[in-house]
């Protein structure tokens, strides 16, 4: 974790400042790899290879990173439990599931070897700038919040363009990701898109792009990271739309039973029944991915609990009830759009 980081980060909860205590950090640079993150009314966070772990359910999932640091973990977490039960356990129920399917797809992506979503370097950045509806020259100098990164690259991609951004995953992909990264303006959190860990009202361009639609609500979601555009920037999201096509609604109707499997049991069920098919038929039209982007692929639309589709109209709505302007299609595709709206900047007084 980069120090500079910290003025930016917030207690998901209680949308507190954070204090930090640091057990170790390199030598020279500065970056802290372990710490714990307090913030007020008994919450607290664990930085664990060097990335800040701002999930609610942190405290748990670190256990044993608690044991070995922090003397008053069990106290402490007794209390928040008793405090925050309910609260607690909704989120545990709700990203059990999600965060071991993300985990495991970007987990067999290399990142040597593989294209993202069929795009190289190039077609990354030209599909984030279409999206967005930004240039090469705009993005300088912006501050910028990649709301579920996955695996990290765009986020550095956009950096090396002369923006900061933040990029945010909340599942264990973060790792590879922060592993990964070479430039210092890309930054990497594990945080909850229900949940943002960030400051409000401070980004120039929140992007959240195959993410909302893989929330237990999506209109919920959307609404939780709309507090962190800030007056006059711009809120970008990419979405499922309903398709009249057969082989997509067989999958859509298979897909609530396979979503219910083990995560493990899921891939391996992939890899003998509907990998090799999907192989040849993508081979005879042409298309050049390898085996492991197809498999990216088929547990991105199998494996995930949560997966929604929504009309343009319906989500220009959720714009329009927030107060943005502009609101519009940037991108439109086969199996789903972009949409981004200008958000209201209120006169100071």
């Amino acid at each position: 974790m980069q120090p500079s980081l910290l003025k930016i980060l917030r207690c998901p909860v209680t949308r507190s400042l954070l204090r930090l205590q640091t057990f170790s950090a390199t030598p020279g640079s500065g970056e802290i790899l372990e710490g714990i993150l307090f913030a007020e009314n008994d919450w607290f966070y664990p930085i664990v290879k060097g990335i800040p772990r701002l999930t609610v359910e942190a405290f748990i999932d670190y256990e044993d990173f608690f044991e070995h640091h922090f003397p008053d973990y069990f106290q402490s977490r007794r209390l928040l439990q008793e405090k925050y039960g309910r609260l607690i356990r909704y989120v545990i129920r709700k990203n059990k599931r999600t965060k071991k399917s993300f985990s495991l797809e970007w987990g067999i992506f290399k990142y040597n070897q593989d294209k993202t979503w069929n795009e190289d370097r190039t077609g990354m950045i030209k599909r984030f700038l279409a999206e967005t509806d930004e240039s090469l020259h705009s993005l300088k100098n912006k501050i910028i919040f990649d709301a579920g990164c996955g695996n990290g690259l765009l986020d550095q991609y956009i950096a090396e363009a002369g923006a900061i951004i933040l990029g945010m995953d909340f599942s264990l992909s973060i790792e590879k990701a922060y592993e990964q990264n070479t430039h210092p303006n890309a930054l990497f959190i594990q945080g909850d898109v229900q949940f943002p860990p960030v400051a409000f009202d401070h980004f120039d361009i929140v992007h959240c792009s195959g993410v909302l639609i893989h929330t237990n609500n999506t209109e919920l979601s959307f609404s939780c990271i709309d507090p962190c555009v800030k007056g006059g920037g711009k809120l970008s999201v990419w979405l499922y739309h309903p398709r009249k096509n057969f082989i997509h609604n067989l999958f859509n109707f298979i897909r609530k039973g396979t979503s219910r499997l083990p995560v493990n049991v899921q891939y391996y069920l992939y890899a003998i029944t509907l990998l090799p098919v999907t192989y040849i038929v993508k081979r005879l039209k042409g298309n050049k991915q390898n085996s492991r982007e197809m498999m990216i692929d088929l547990l991105d639309w199998l494996s995930p609990e949560f997966r929604w589709e929504h009309e343009p109209s319906e989500t220009a709505a959720w714009y329009h009830k927030r107060d943005y302007s502009s609101a519009k299609i940037t991108t439109l595709g086969t199996f789903g759009f972009n949409m981004t709206g200008i958000k209201h900047q209120t006169e100071e007084k």
